[in-house]
């Protein structure tokens, strides 16, 4: 079972909040420059996430994936569990 929205939204959070200044995630940070803030409001109640939003927080946990070469997505509970496939 793929990873639930839930999920990817509480994964894109803490990879922004751990990592967004670090050099080897500065293209992921600028090219999805809505996803991860995004992911960070809904995560933290300052918005409901629209059609669009949802789009946008599976598009961005998408490239997440391809970034670190994973085809398909095997269903992460936790940004841990997704860490430690590296």
């Amino acid at each position: 079972m793929p990873t639930t929205y839930e999920n990817k939204v509480s994964i894109l959070t803490e990879l922004w909040e751990k990592h967004r200044e670090e050099e080897g995630f500065k293209d992921f940070v600028e090219y999805n420059d809505i996803g991860l803030p995004l992911a960070f409001m809904i995560t933290h109640g300052l918005v409901e996430p629209t059609e669009d939003g949802r789009v946008n927080i599976d598009e961005t946990f998408a490239l997440l994936l391809a970034g670190m070469g994973i085809e398909d997505d095997p269903g992460f509970e936790s940004y841990e569990d997704l860490m430690t496939l590296e």
